[in-house]
């Protein structure tokens, strides 16, 4: 702990913990403590820019499903559907039928793996007081077992559907290349009914956790659909009464840039917001399967959720959701007459928002007569999120003031976990530096 000198000049401590896994992405924390008060915490995105909106510009439309699912190893299937959404506002096109049930499937089972990967693999260490998930398989095998299977059920959805369960191939505007047999589709029945009682057990076992105290006051953000819990469609929402049309989102949300960090920071008329389950389960809980609403009633849990480490609650209780919902889709399957939907080219500007594991992906496209992308715009949940986790740093910092500084990185490190930040999909690695000055 940094304290003043006898000749009352400010000490400065400056402490730098490298190679913490469990965080998707490269990213550091630097907060600076002065006399014991917090004056500033910094979320840091070092990992250089990829340029995707870029890239994109010059590239005939049928290239952008493709290209976007390279943006994420985890979450391609999201970078997926707001593209071939946000084309077909373009074109004047709508998917309804068998073809929009293929891609609500498609996008359930990218959340069953992405939100097992984060319970099971990457939080839960946390609660249970292991540096790994490595080293939780050799106390608790069968439960890591059980988190693997799961993934690997929602992995299943994704390959038959998308073609392979990373950065799919099969997603296009109108549809998709290929569509399978109600065969094919009803093979995955059997696994997805254990899956179902798996993510039942999942539930109550995160239930079992011991949470810290702590609820700050959020504004939360999701989509919102008259009939269904949002996947692909829907307008957005906040808690705070807004609601409006995709298309309307420039208007309300705004990046901005900060010196210290690669990523761009958004916010909602100027204040920071909360996208991603907690916030989506807040939002739209009366669409809950009567099985989750159960599961939740019978565990006493009461939503909405006002604790951000409640966030691995709702991704497991979204895990049951979309393992529910998928068996009722695969239950109606009836092949469509066409893979795709026929293709009208015509030039304009189309935007078109759906709900990635993490939370609300918008994107933008500009096209032009021949079909060729002028200009793209992405804004990624975690971008969103940023301004976020840096407010729940700041006030969950000086209950962990007192303690060494290892394990103050320790345990903002697990505040950070909480949002499932996906930073990028390389190393996995957070550097926390704290500042000391004055007494603390």
């Amino acid at each position: 702990m940094g304290q003043a000198n006898p000749e009352g000049e400010k000490i400065t401590r400056t402490i730098a913990v490298g190679a913490i896994a469990r965080v998707e992405g490269e990213g550091a924390l630097r907060v600076t403590v002065q006399d014991g008060i917090v004056q500033d915490v910094q979320l840091k995105i070092f990992e250089p820019p990829r340029f995707f909106e870029a890239f994109l510009q010059g590239r005939h439309y049928n290239d952008v499903p493709d290209i976007v699912a390279r943006i994420c190893g985890i979450c391609p299937v999201a970078y997926q559907m707001s593209a071939v959404h946000a084309l077909e506002q373009i074109f004047g096109l709508r998917v309804e039928g068998s073809l929009r049930d293929l891609r609500r499937l498609l996008y359930c089972g990218e959340w069953i793996e992405s939100h097992a990967l984060h319970v099971y693999m990457l939080q839960a260490p946390d609660f249970l007081g292991y540096d790994s998930a490595i080293a939780m398989a050799k106390d608790h095998a069968a439960i890591v077992t059980r988190g693997l299977r799961l993934k690997k059920a929602g992995n299943a959805i994704m390959t038959l559907l998308g073609g392979r369960s990373v950065h799919p191939v099969s997603v296009k505007v109108g549809g998709f290349s290929r569509v399978p047999s109600r065969q094919e589709v009803e093979s995955l029945r059997e696994e997805l009914l254990w899956a179902r009682d798996a993510a039942v057990e999942t539930v109550h076992w995160i239930a079992s956790f011991e949470f810290p105290d702590f609820a700050p006051d959020y504004i939360y953000v999701a989509l919102r659909h008259p009939d269904e819990y949002p996947c692909n469609e829907g307008q957005i929402a906040a808690s705070n009464g807004l609601q409006i049309s995709v298309n309307e989102f420039e208007h309300h949300f705004a990046e901005h840039q900060v010196a210290y960090s690669y990523a761009l920071h958004c916010s909602l008329q100027g204040s920071p917001y909360l996208v991603g389950p907690v916030a989506r389960l807040s939002l739209n809980q009366d669409h809950l399967t009567p099985l989750a609403r159960q599961v939740l009633v019978d565990l006493r849990i009461a939503l909405p959720l006002r604790n951000p480490f409640h966030g691995i609650i709702a991704r497991a209780v979204e895990i049951l959701y979309a393992l529910e919902e998928s068996l009722r889709l695969i239950e109606r399957y009836e092949p469509p007459p066409m893979a795709a939907a026929p293709v009208a080219v015509r030039p304009g500007i189309g935007m078109a928002c759906t709900e990635a594991p993490r939370g609300i992906l918008y994107h933008r496209y500009e096209v032009n007569g021949d079909g060729v992308i002028r200009e793209a715009k992405i804004v990624p949940p975690t971008s969103q999120n940023q301004s976020r986790i840096e407010q729940d740093l700041r006030l969950f910092m000086p209950r962990l003031l007192p303690l060494p500084d290892y394990d103050v990185a320790r345990e903002c490190e697990r505040v950070i976990r909480c949002y499932d930040p996906c930073i990028s999909c390389a190393t996995h690695f957070l550097n926390l530096e704290i500042k000391r000055e004055g007494s603390a």
